[in-house]
């Protein structure tokens, strides 16, 4: 599977089910304590299956997933064309682009859908932090944890100018 070609596609209703099991197997990555998700049960029931199907037909969200035949490895949300809600790829296509790929499909089409100043924000996982950075977002206050979820708010401004092929 890793020598197939990755397809970018919009989300559709019939991903939810793949897309709740791709972050909840990273959830790891973003929970302030692994050990006790039930501090995070709140954000926990916004990614079960019937959570991201609810998230998909709300009208301020935007999905693309990455699709390597037919098998979903990749998804990228933005809620309300300027923030970076969800960005995940499943661990073994990690280092192959995927994440920068989906990101600069989101913000293309985020930039295309009319008056954007050009700048996005993302909550990220301290995990994931360099790999925001690499795409071009900076550190735009401290670390927090709420809800169970331990996350640093960034920004990245002028976003049309910064080169949107993978890292």
């Amino acid at each position: 599977m890793h020598d197939q070609p990755i397809i970018i596609r919009p989300a559709a209703q019939l991903d939810a089910p793949a897309i709740s099991a791709l972050i909840i197997a990273l959830s790891r990555y973003f929970l302030a304590d692994p050990d006790r998700p039930g501090d995070a049960a709140v954000f926990l029931e916004t990614i079960t299956p019937a959570g991201v199907a609810n998230t998909l037909a709300d009208g301020r969200f935007r999905y693309h997933v990455a699709d390597a035949d037919g098998v979903l490895v990749g998804v990228v949300g933005v809620r309300d064309g300027r923030h970076l809600y969800h960005l995940f790829v499943a661990e073994p296509f990690h280092g192959r682009g995927i994440a920068a790929r989906l990101w600069a499909h989101a913000r293309r089409v985020a930039l295309q859908d009319g008056d954007h100043p050009g700048e996005f924000t993302v909550n990220s996982s301290l995990h994931a932090v360099p790999v925001y950075e690499r795409l071009g977002f900076a550190p735009d206050g401290e670390r927090t944890v709420k809800d169970g979820i331990a996350y640093l708010p960034m920004r990245l401004a002028r976003a049309g100018s910064h080169p949107s092929g993978p890292g």
